[in-house]
């Protein structure tokens, strides 16, 4: 907590991301966010991301993930996990960011996560907006409210964003040399890039 300080978030193999592996590769913390404009709000997503088998990865689409050299040094993983939170300044309620937490299992589908067994996705939500006193225990008036009807941009932005966090992390990451001369590498770069390229103009 004494560390804690604003600006950009530290992607990659850093704290607690320091030992994941996603996808084969090496993975961590990962974050990126949306403006929703139409909701005058902003949607904003961190991943710890540690799980999916390296052929399933998926780039923008792309399954590079069958194309690229097999990252696998490290003996046979766990099916692993992922912890995505969610936070908005949108005013919702403890029921809308229920259903906003759950979108972040669509942005890993996205990236090519089929939640194998034994996997442990945890996903949570907050929103800054729209704090009241625990003493309050009306219900909130219709300015205070955030409609059901205007949450789809909001749940369209949290899939983005957990799909680009994770892919983040990923990308941030470098090799890792951990025990017993263990090498966890990082997603090559280049050879991601290339197959963007060839798969056609819309992925590049």
């Amino acid at each position: 907590m004494a560390a804690a300080r604003g600006g950009a978030v530290a992607e990659g193999a850093v704290g607690a991301g320091t030992g994941m592996v996603c996808f084969g590769w090496k993975g961590g913390i990962g974050t990126a966010s949306r403006v929703v404009g139409e909701a005058g709000a902003t949607v904003g997503v961190l991943v710890l991301a540690n799980f999916g088998s390296a052929p399933d990865l998926r780039v923008d689409g792309v399954p590079v993930g069958r194309a690229l050299p097999s990252p696998e040094e490290l003996p046979p993983r766990p099916a692993g996990s992922c912890i995505a939170v969610v936070a908005t300044d949108a005013p919702l309620s403890s029921a809308q960011l229920t259903r906003l937490a759950r979108r972040a299992g669509l942005g890993l589908g996205r990236t090519g996560s089929v939640a194998h067994h034994g996997s442990g996705e945890i996903f949570l939500a907050f929103a800054t907006a729209g704090r009241r006193s625990r003493a309050d225990t009306g219900r909130r008036g219709a300015d205070e409210s955030f409609a059901d009807a205007g949450l789809n941009p909001l749940f369209a932005a949290a899939v983005d964003a957990t799909e680009e966090a994770v892919l983040n992390a990923l990308w941030a990451a470098p090799d890792v040399a951990g025990r017993r001369d263990r090498l966890a590498r990082g997603l090559p770069h280049d050879d991601v890039l290339a197959l963007l390229r060839a798969y056609g103009p819309a992925a590049a």
